[in-house]
């Protein structure tokens, strides 16, 4: 593989055995989407304690940081060495793609405000309207709504005052975030499938994050409505790789 891109996936969550089995963990999810031919992909498990050495950081090309169930508006030690690292790979200009939790993360690293979302919890598929103003729009033809899977109870609350809102919702005011032309945060998951979005509604049940009423009510929704993970996956290559203006 050599002599093509490099990327690396900071892993802020751990596998579920389902996640494991069926998709070779969030990585395999993440590489299935975004990897082509000629690549190296690597994943450090962040929230574990596995972070790149700052040797290493410079040979990659980009960057993606994954969902998790921890708080990203938290201080565990691996959080605090995570906002560090994103400091400095926005120091090097370094393309940084962060989803759900990877996306608030970014905006706090980056000097936004991130909490517990006002609405409370948002999980299933949710209809996002983008800026008509957005060069990113016009680069890669995208339709101005566009629906994508959710799974969040935290959002950004407000970014930095360089940071463009590219796209928001009628639950988030903060649906898909740009910093410069090397950081991107995206609320919801274009990576996930409904299986992945079923499974974890079934966890969130089994540990009391949610009401029983609450999830009958998502699957409802998750029946009835597709995500554009295609659209989405454009999106994510065409700023991770350079691709759009």
């Amino acid at each position: 593989m050599g002599g093509g891109k490099r990327f690396a996936v900071l892993q802020c969550a751990e596998d579920s055995d389902y996640v494991k089995k069926m998709y070779e963990g969030y990585f395999g999810v993440f590489v299935g989407m975004l990897a082509e031919g000629g690549e190296t992909w690597d994943v450090y498990r962040v929230a574990a304690g596995d972070f790149p050495n700052d040797e290493g950081i410079d040979a990659y090309d980009g960057f993606v940081i994954t969902g998790s169930c921890n708080d990203a508006h938290g201080n565990d030690p691996w959080i605090c060495k995570l906002l560090n690292l994103l400091k400095k790979l926005d120091s090097m200009k370094k393309k940084v793609l962060g989803i759900c939790f990877g996306h608030q993360i970014l905006a706090r690293a980056l000097g936004g405000r991130i909490g517990r979302a006002i609405s409370g919890w948002d999980i299933g598929v949710r209809t996002i309207h983008f800026s008509p103003s957005s060069k990113l729009l016009a680069s890669l033809k995208m339709p101005k709504l566009l629906p994508i899977i959710e799974c969040h109870q935290d959002e950004v609350w407000e970014l930095p005052s360089k940071a463009e809102v590219l796209a928001w919702s009628s639950k988030t005011g903060i649906e898909v975030f740009r910093y410069g032309d090397h950081m991107m945060g995206i609320q919801g998951h274009p990576e996930y499938t409904k299986d992945i979005l079923l499974h974890l509604i079934d966890r969130l049940l089994q540990r009391n994050f949610i009401k029983e009423s609450f999830a009958e009510e998502v699957r409802a929704n998750v029946e009835v409505c597709e995500p554009d993970r295609d659209a989405w996956k454009k999106l994510c290559l065409g700023f991770l790789k350079g691709r759009l203006l």
